[in-house]
């Protein structure tokens, strides 16, 4: 088969790679349909996440038909039509049963990590019983691929984590897929403000037509100045990081009321500052998360419905074959104006 494969910071290739094969009785193999990539995977691509290792099929975002079963899989068969999850999980140890998914002792985030992951024909399912959901005939299969990770990454790591109440100003520092997610689910709890604040104007613009209330961009670095001057000098009240990178964290810090929550998502691959000298008397919470897609189920349900549609993220369309195409893409998305991009098996 052909896959999307790592070879270090800043080497990929569309390559030839074994067609996976069943190695315990709980695994399912998958044929990819739709797969997307995540930011997470771009960082991969810089070198941030060192466990990933030269040879590694990337991605963790999917959905597909099932092509085969373990002889343990209880809930899907052959020819099944199928979300993958991001998070993988056994649903039997400790942690799975805390509905910490992301950490399982046999599983956790691992495909596209520490296994070979979805950019690719074929993908094998750990766990296929707790770790896919089922399609209904007739479902928007671009609009659930959103489900496999960002819509309850955004929701869980950011809304849930923040404690986002009706009537909080809320801030989110980043505007791509995942602070958009954070968004779009951030509107079940009614907060009556909504600050998004990123350097590139369209997904400002883009923001806005999701229910943003205030857009501010800070390529001037005076995003802080602008937040104090909209609350009238008390901050917000949630404050959701959604990049991974230093200064965002940091302007959180920066943005953030007394009583706040400081809610990152962003997959960080350097150190950042926390600033106790200004912090350590604001009674604030600070909270870190890896999805546990334990809000899947619901959040299918709402995007069914259509009480959210997370299928208007997608901008770029590419064949699977042009994977390394569409990271391109998605890694200039500023030029490009690229939010979600949809990969297609032919």
């Amino acid at each position: 088969m052909k896959a999307l494969v790592y070879h270090g910071p800043g080497k990929k290739a569309w390559e030839e790679k074994p067609k996976p094969t069943l190695i315990k009785a709980t695994d399912a193999i998958v044929k990819i349909l739709k797969t997307t990539i995540c930011g997470t995977d771009l960082h991969i691509m810089k070198g941030d996440l060192p466990d990933v290792t030269d040879g590694r099929i990337i991605g963790h975002e999917g959905v597909g038909i099932v092509e085969e079963t373990g002889s343990s899989v209880n809930n899907f068969k052959k020819g099944d039509h199928v979300i993958i999850s991001c998070i993988t999980s056994c649903g039997k140890c400790e942690y799975c049963k805390k509905g910490m998914y992301s950490h399982c002792v046999d599983g956790g985030w691992i495909l596209g990590n520490l296994i070979d992951g979805t950019q690719a024909e074929y993908v094998l399912i750990p766990h296929a019983d707790n770790s896919l959901y089922p399609i209904p005939d007739g479902a928007d299969e671009e609009a659930l691929v959103m489900l496999s990770d960002i819509l309850p990454t955004g929701f869980e790591c950011g809304v849930l984590n923040g404690q986002v109440k009706p009537g909080d100003t809320l801030a989110i520092v980043g505007a791509g897929p995942i602070g958009m997610a954070a968004l779009l689910t951030a509107q079940f709890y009614t907060p009556a403000e909504i600050i998004v604040i990123d350097t590139d104007e369209n997904r400002l613009a883009v923001a806005k037509t999701f229910g943003a209330t205030h857009t501010i961009n800070n390529t001037d670095g005076k995003a802080a100045e602008k937040i104090a001057k909209l609350t009238n000098g008390k901050g917000v009240d949630v404050a959701i990081e959604a990049v991974g990178v230093p200064a965002t964290f940091e302007l959180c810090e920066a943005i953030i009321g007394a009583g706040g929550h400081i809610a990152n998502i962003g997959v960080h691959g350097k150190s950042v500052v926390l600033h106790m000298e200004t912090l350590w008397s604001k009674n604030i919470t600070i909270t870190t998360r890896l999805v546990d897609t334990v809000t899947t189920p619901m959040l299918f349900k709402t995007v069914q419905s259509k009480k959210i549609e997370p299928k208007k993220l997608i901008t770029h369309h590419f064949k699977l074959s042009e994977a390394v195409e569409a990271y391109e893409t998605f890694g200039n998305a500023a030029k490009e104006k690229a939010l979600k991009v949809i990969m297609t098996a032919e």
